[in-house]
């Protein structure tokens, strides 16, 4: 797995909350993932990261503060940027492609995960 889709992963655990409002990633991991939750998220990033190539590399270039990877941080951005949270790609202090990449976040939606009765987490 690539360290956009592990920087992805890691916000929407984060950013998530279970039933309790506790945040996922206080007690599930990416192995918590059901298979076909791991699909959909895997085929979205790789998707985002080939039709936005270009406008990657400048991004990445641009990145100043990070505490991730700056690809880390892009997948990062992606999830709470399609996800219409107070942070993305748009705030990273990027310019125009920041403006860009949060456009194209947009046309893939909102992407929700939750914890079935099984235990595993589902888009």
């Amino acid at each position: 797995m690539d360290n956009f889709t592990k920087g992805y992963i890691e916000a929407a655990l984060w950013s998530s909350n279970d039933d309790n409002g506790d945040p996922l990633d206080k007690n599930y991991t990416i192995d918590d993932l059901s298979p076909q939750t791991l699909v959909k998220i895997t085929h979205d990033c790789f998707k985002f990261q080939q039709e936005n190539e270009w406008d990657l590399w400048i991004a990445y270039e641009k990145y100043l503060e990070r505490e991730w990877s700056n690809e880390e941080q892009a997948g990062h951005d992606f999830w709470l940027t399609r996800n219409g949270h107070g942070c993305g790609f748009w705030d990273r202090g990027i310019g125009e492609v920041g403006d860009r990449l949060t456009n194209i976040c947009k046309k893939f939606g909102v992407f929700d995960i939750y914890v079935g009765d099984d235990g595993e987490i589902y888009s």
